[in-house]
């Protein structure tokens, strides 16, 4: 009895996160849809000013998943997602919003409609499934899109990570002197990162992927009984 109360309670919990970061991840892609319809590539160039700080609250609010994981109530591995969250928060923490020049991009306004796009199929599945709702190609679509896209945004990041270097260069942001002549110059940092991130790429990919096979394969087996 407690044990079906308590995972009633985690339950309900999830579905308001998920419900949550949907109405969220949702208001940033219409609004970046409805803006490049009315103002057509001039929306692109101010994209982060008019949805970065929803976007940074989203991002914050989903290292939240990792508690999840971690104490158990959200089935899924911890390292692949850290790799996931990780990508996102550094480069919309560390690169993009430390760099004003940067924010104007129109490779930025590409990887948050990519990221957006997949979170607004990802939460609408995960929000449903809370209540015990499926939807044959929902199911499909939020194990398949990721194929395709999630390449796309390693790429997208990769470039902003890219086009920023010159910004980090000139300003020096992040680059610092420590004591006994030694340094840390942020640039040289951001070219390991780069590397790092395409080698995150194939472990994250490989994780979905197995996780893309178990869940389809799950659904056809309650199709069947049902």
């Amino acid at each position: 009895m407690l044990f079906c109360i308590h995972r009633y309670r985690m339950n309900t919990y999830l579905f308001i996160y998920y419900l949550i970061q949907f109405c969220g991840h949702s208001w940033i892609f219409t609004n970046m849809i409805v803006r490049f319809f009315s103002f057509g590539k001039d929306s692109m160039v101010d994209t982060f000013y008019a949805i970065g700080l929803v976007m940074r609250l989203c991002q914050s609010l989903s290292l939240l998943e990792l508690l999840h994981i971690y104490v158990g109530i959200e089935s899924n591995r911890l390292f692949p997602r850290f790799l996931q969250l990780t990508e996102r928060i550094i480069i919309l923490f560390v690169v993009i919003t430390s760099q004003d020049e940067v924010q104007g991009k129109y490779v930025v306004c590409v990887l948050f409609f990519l990221w957006n796009l997949l979170d607004v199929v990802r939460y609408t599945y995960s929000m449903l499934s809370m209540v015990g709702i499926y939807y044959h190609i929902l199911t499909w679509l939020s194990q398949t899109l990721w194929m395709f896209i999630y390449p796309l945004c390693v790429l997208a990041e990769a470039f902003v990570s890219y086009q920023s270097l010159p910004y980090f260069e000139t300003f020096g942001t992040y680059s610092t002197k420590l004591p006994f002549d030694l340094s840390i110059y942020f640039p040289y940092v951001l070219k390991i990162y780069l590397v790092v991130l395409f080698v995150g790429m194939y472990f994250t990919y490989d994780h979905l992927y197995s996780e893309r096979k178990t869940i389809l394969k799950n659904y056809r087996v309650k199709e069947k009984k049902n």
